[in-house]
């Protein structure tokens, strides 16, 4: 390729890539969302999540080798950017005087049982939650949870096993 040709596939590059950015957030921000507030279990964390993962896949987006695959890719990039935040220094929460925060209207479940399955899903360990909420709540199969944590089917057959079984205990309904 001359360079000539070169600066021309990189400028019509550079130009697509917001586009194809703004894409990925559209079509992919709310799911991410979901999937980063199952595994922090706090609405403003799961945003700080999803907004440092976008930042994240935007600088790497020229990197992605597979369209097909970004789905994936971002789920990665979120799990991997939780696990980050337990890596820095933690700053402790603050109260903001003289504000009025009013809550968001819910716009989920707000019965006693579905706030008691939450908290005992939060409650369960990283390696239980993760595996369970990939399939429940995003409906992936074992082989699709294996490929995006890294772990083989058997093993993610494991950790379904366990994380429902620590669940039963949690809410009373053990064998």
């Amino acid at each position: 390729m001359t360079t000539t040709a070169a600066n021309a596939s990189a400028t019509v590059a550079t130009r697509c890539e917001p586009l194809a950015f703004d894409d990925l957030v559209a079509r992919y921000g709310r799911e991410l969302y979901r999937y980063a507030y199952r595994l922090s279990g706090h609405i403003q964390t799961a945003e700080d999540l999803v907004q440092e993962s976008l930042m994240r896949a935007w600088g790497s987006l020229h990197r992605l080798q597979n369209p097909a695959a970004v789905r994936g890719w971002l789920y990665t990039i979120v799990r991997r950017e939780n696990a980050r935040r337990f890596e820095r220094p933690q700053l402790e929460d603050q109260e903001l005087p003289g504000e009025d925060f009013t809550p968001a209207p819910a716009t989920y479940d707000t019965s006693t049982e579905a706030f008691v399955l939450r908290r005992a899903i939060l409650a369960l360990p990283a390696k239980y939650r993760e595996p369970l909420i990939l399939q429940v709540l995003h409906g992936l199969s074992q082989e699709e949870i294996a490929e995006r944590l890294g772990l083989s089917p058997a093993g993610v057959g494991t950790r379904l096993f366990r994380a429902r079984q620590q669940l039963r205990e949690a809410l009373g309904e053990a064998d």
